[in-house]
């Protein structure tokens, strides 16, 4: 059976995919097929995962939390739940699964989507600068995109 990925960019382009796609699934549908039609936003750019995990980087070299350096992982967990709240989003903490301790479940970031991304990043900018966080010397943040 087929499958159509196609990145939409913009009406004309949206509109031919779609009639490419139609020509499919009918045929799809008269052999006896089921099929699935699934749209959504794209997810955030590698130009922005490059950023992203620069500025979650230099935040693990430059900043203590709790006592400790917290490696880049447990920043993008920190931030990404804290940045989830401002946004009036939900962080799950439930009991963990093997009955010690609790366990914070929240969205992931590569399910973002580019705007929600770049909200992120906007966040954990504006986090980093307001606890004395500097990229790499001689660099922007755009410089990592």
């Amino acid at each position: 059976m087929e499958t159509i990925d196609a990145r939409l960019v913009n009406p004309a382009q949206a509109h031919q995919v779609i009639q490419e796609a139609w020509q499919l699934t009918k045929a799809m549908l008269i052999a006896g097929h089921r099929m699935k039609l699934v749209l959504k936003a794209e997810t955030r750019s590698d130009a922005q995962n490059r950023l992203l995990h620069a500025m979650l980087s230099e935040i693990s070299k430059q900043v203590e939390w709790a006592g400790a350096k917290r490696d880049t992982d447990t920043w993008k967990r920190l931030l990404t739940a804290a940045w989830l709240r401002t946004r009036g989003e939900q962080v799950e903490l439930l009991p963990a699964i093997d009955g010690h301790g609790i366990d914070v479940v929240f969205r992931r970031t590569s399910q973002l989507t580019r705007a929600e991304c770049a909200e992120l990043s906007e966040f954990v900018m504006a986090w980093a600068a307001d606890h004395g966080v500097v990229p790499q010397a001689g660099k922007q943040w755009e410089d990592y995109q």
